[in-house]
């Protein structure tokens, strides 16, 4: 934390400035109200940042926890969730004594990227009463609750919630295209709340905000209840679990030299949940936009999410009379243009391009996380993705008749070596359970100048693999080393291809018909270098 303070103190700050807002909206939305929300993004932000397993990644409550919250608000009350949230701690911590974290890397992109969007539609359709400026509307359904509101607001409508709400989107959309460094969201908050104190527009407001935390307190937890609050407990550790492993994985590859700890992140995120609900908070988890914008801002070490916390924590002893102005529509607004900046439709195009499977696994985990529930929908995508790529394996299982090698392929490998070249044949199916190891095996490489990956007995290849493969050769050529490939079949051709993988290859030339032609072509690379 002593290497670069100032650059963490100016990341800590501009994290803070982006968290304000999206801490407030998440703890109105998640049925817990504002205060809520911001007393997890500074308490969860401070344990997390000590405790967890990543040097820049920041926490606090984010929206796809919402979306499990709200039904559990509805069952069990505002008790039941800060319960909910601690047995979910103590579920974190257990994973990371028993050391699960690396599981979570299995999950497939494509289950990945349908919760997403789904998670996205949820959110928005949360929204849809508040950004009507509808306070009763029915229905223990998101789409529900969302359709009853648009049929109150036909019968009376109301014009100034909804310009409120659709304006702050537009600005912060907009905005964010215009100037990415400028806090929209904050800006757009700010002249809402402005807007709606001048004039009497109708427009509901936060409602009173402390000047302070709430005191430490363990009221809450109630033993006698435990037993019906652990299917929501597994389900809020599930997510918790998920969400901050990802965005792990992500703030990964947007560092250098960053590789997160997934079992002391599981640990650091149990730890947070343990002790947030004492403050009155919701459940927490790794939240990626604001990592993103840590990373971004020149962020090092644990020492910026400590700031943004602190930041935020003189926020609501210095502007909690304004804060409390706030319109619930301002903050509608806010959800809404993050939802649109969550789902990424190139990167689901893609996905539905590459294999029937794929798409068919983010089209189902997509509904059923709009009609049933977030839990549900990763255990039906991932059960769905391992029943086809056990029939992908089924039916690549053939025999061959390949004739006996001769030759002393050993002398040929080490006058390769000595060259710096290396080749890797990568043999059989290429897909989301097998394909991780390719990713942390191959940067590990030493000594070597250029790798050749012989694709020619890859016998099946999916999204995730095809993903996995990219990352490799990224790893890869971050440490300086060429990348060559040979032997892809077409139809493997084709998978990478629509998702954008080796496309830099392709045009270099670094892609060849089979491995006696790479070979050639990395020893004229060579050569040239050399010259």
């Amino acid at each position: 934390m002593g290497h670069s303070p100032r650059r963490d103190l100016v990341a800590g700050v501009a994290v803070a400035i982006v968290a304000l807002p999206l801490a407030l909206a998440f703890g109105v939305a998640s049925g817990l109200g504002a205060q809520a929300g911001l007393a997890t993004a500074v308490v969860a932000g401070i344990v997390v940042a000590v405790f967890g397993g990543s040097h820049v990644q920041v926490s606090g409550p984010t929206g796809a926890m919402t979306v499990v919250l709200v039904p559990i608000v509805h069952r069990h009350g505002s008790e039941g969730v800060l319960m909910v949230g601690a047995m979910a701690g103590a579920v974190l911590v257990v994973l990371a004594v028993a050391r699960m974290g690396q599981y979570v890397r299995f999950l497939p992109v494509s289950v990945i990227e349908g919760f997403t969007a789904g998670i996205a539609v949820v959110i928005a359709l949360q929204q849809v009463p508040a950004a009507l400026g509808i306070r009763d509307a029915a229905g223990t359904r998101v789409w529900a609750s969302a359709s009853d509101a648009v049929r109150q607001y036909v019968q009376d409508p109301r014009v100034a919630p909804l310009v409120v709400a659709l304006g702050v989107a537009v600005l912060m959309l907009g905005g964010a295209r215009w100037r990415p460094g400028v806090p929209f969201s904050l800006l757009g908050v700010t002249i809402a709340t402005i807007v709606s104190r001048s004039f009497d527009l109708g427009l509901v407001p936060i409602g009173h905000l402390p000047a302070t935390l709430p005191s430490p307190s363990i009221g809450f937890l109630d033993l006698g209840s435990a037993g019906s609050l652990v299917a929501p407990a597994l389900a809020v550790a599930a997510l918790a679990a998920l969400e901050s492993l990802l965005c792990a994985t992500v703030a990964d590859g947007m560092t250098v030299n960053e590789r997160h700890d997934p079992d002391r992140e599981l640990f650091g995120q149990g730890l947070a949940n343990l002790v947030v609900p004492i403050f009155g908070g919701v459940p927490a988890t790794a939240a990626i936009a604001r990592t993103a914008v840590n990373v971004r801002a020149g962020a090092r070490s644990r020492l910026a999410s400590v700031v943004h916390s602190l930041v935020l924590l003189a926020a609501v002893f210095a502007l909690a009379p304004v804060v409390s102005d706030i319109p619930l529509a301002a903050l509608a607004g806010v959800l809404f243009a993050t939802c649109v900046r969550m789902v990424e439709t190139g990167s689901i195009l893609a996905l539905m391009r590459s294999t029937r499977s794929d798409a068919l696994i983010v089209a189902l985990t997509f509904g059923v996380t709009v009609a049933l529930d977030l839990v549900t929908a990763v255990g039906v995508g991932v059960g769905l993705s391992v029943l086809l790529a056990l029939r992908a394996v089924a039916k690549s299982a053939r025999l061959e008749a390949v004739p006996l090698e001769t030759g002393d392929h050993t002398v040929e490998e080490h006058a390769l070596l000595s060259e710096h070249i290396v080749a890797y044949r990568l043999d059989g199916p290429l897909f989301f359970a097998a394909a991780h190891r390719l990713l942390l095996e191959l940067p590990e490489i030493a000594d070597v100048e250029v790798v050749i990956l012989r694709m020619s007995r890859v016998t099946t290849i999916d999204a995730t693999g095809a993903r996995l493969l990219g990352d490799a050769i990224s790893r890869l050529e971050h440490r300086g080393i060429t990348v060559l490939l040979s032997g892809i079949a077409p139809g493997h051709d084709e998978v990478l291809a629509s998702l954008g993988v080796g496309d830099h290859l392709r045009r270099g030339g670094l892609i060849f018909a089979d491995t006696p032609a790479a070979i050639d072509g990395a020893r004229r690379l060579l050569s040239a270098d050399g010259e």
